[in-house]
């Protein structure tokens, strides 16, 4: 892999799509400049409803395109998918209301969906 770190500001850079708001919403980033070429990785987010948002999720094309995955690329993959969570995380908790502004790890505990 390249040795380009998962930061908010290599993942703006290498963002293919983003549409987001405090309802929730998805990011899709392009993974070539991470070392794995031609592969996309995408954090999402629901809306609950009364105020709330679910867990931030993520998928990407390598793990929906290949049954098995050696230990360690799974863990590179891993890492950069937690770091691109906690980013889309950062861009949609920001609303007054009381059920947003919680950090990353209290979200991980919600919901990925209201049903």
């Amino acid at each position: 892999m390249n040795n380009l770190k998962p930061t908010p500001e290599n993942f703006e850079n290498n963002t293919l799509r983003a549409d987001y708001s405090g309802r929730g919403g998805g990011i899709e980033i392009d993974l070539t400049p991470f070392g794995i070429e031609g592969e996309k990785m995408t954090a999402y987010q629901n809306h609950l409803g009364g105020g709330m948002l679910g867990r931030v999720c993520s998928s990407n094309t390598i793990n929906a395109n290949h049954m098995f995955v050696e230990v360690q690329f799974q863990q590179e993959i891993d890492a950069i998918a937690t770091e691109l969570k906690k980013y889309f995380h950062s861009l949609t908790n920001h609303s007054e209301d009381e059920f947003e502004n919680q950090s990353f790890e209290v979200n991980q505990n919600m919901p990925a969906s209201a049903y």
